[in-house]
Order: C-alpha cells, then structure tokens, then sequence
C-alpha cells in the first residue's frame, strides 16, 4: 500500500512538473500575456511575474547591444517606465488588439513597444 501511495505521489509530482514547464513555455504573445497577468493571489504570481520580467528586460537589452543607436524604433523616456508598467502596457495593449494574440511573444512584444515609446528624431 505504502508502495503504491509513493508510486501515485511521484505520478503526481512528475505531471505537475509537466505542467508547470508548460505553462512557462513561450510561444505566442497571448502566452506571455496570461504571465504578465498573473494575478497577485494566485499560487504562482511571483514565479510568473519575475519570469514575465525577465523576458522583458533580456529582449530589451538583447535589442540594446544588436541594435546600432541610430537604427533603433524603440526609445524609453527618462526616467525609464518600471518593468511592471511596461508590462502591464503589454497586457492592455494585447487585450485591445487580439489580432496580435498569436503573433510571436517578442515580436508582439516589440510591436506594442514600437508604438508606446517611439524613438523621437
């Protein structure tokens, strides 16, 4: 019996660790989304947002050290906004274009950036 109950919670575990990698699993713009919009009570509201974070801050610096100033589309202002802003932006900015839900997470990313803080020249 004992046996069988270890069985089952190992079962459990490994699924639950199944789903957990999926939910982190970034492919469209509606999945980053639903991280970034992780509601404060739920069980998973600092892991999603400090992953939703994270994604934003190494896709902004990777677009900082690829791309020569001049060429840039994407100019915050001074001072920068806060991670938590830009991504509840992004959130909002989804939510009122769903055509953009399946697009890829950093192209919608950087679309929605595009238009939120457009370099000035």
């Amino acid at each position: 019996m004992r046996i069988a109950l270890a069985a089952a919670g190992l079962a459990l575990a490994a699924s639950t660790q199944v789903l957990a990698q999926e939910h982190y699993r970034l492919g469209t713009a509606s999945d980053l989304a639903r991280l970034c919009a992780t509601a404060p009570g739920a069980n998973d509201h600092a892991t999603a947002v400090s992953f939703c974070h994270g994604v934003l801050a190494g896709a902004y610096g990777y677009f900082l050290s690829a791309t020569p100033a001049a060429d840039r589309f994407v100019c915050t202002p001074n001072p920068s906004p806060t991670r938590t802003q830009v991504a509840n932006g992004f959130v909002a900015w989804l939510q009122a274009r769903p055509q953009y839900g399946n697009d890829a997470a950093i192209d919608a990313l950087f679309r929605y950036a595009a238009e939120a803080f457009p370099c000035k020249r």
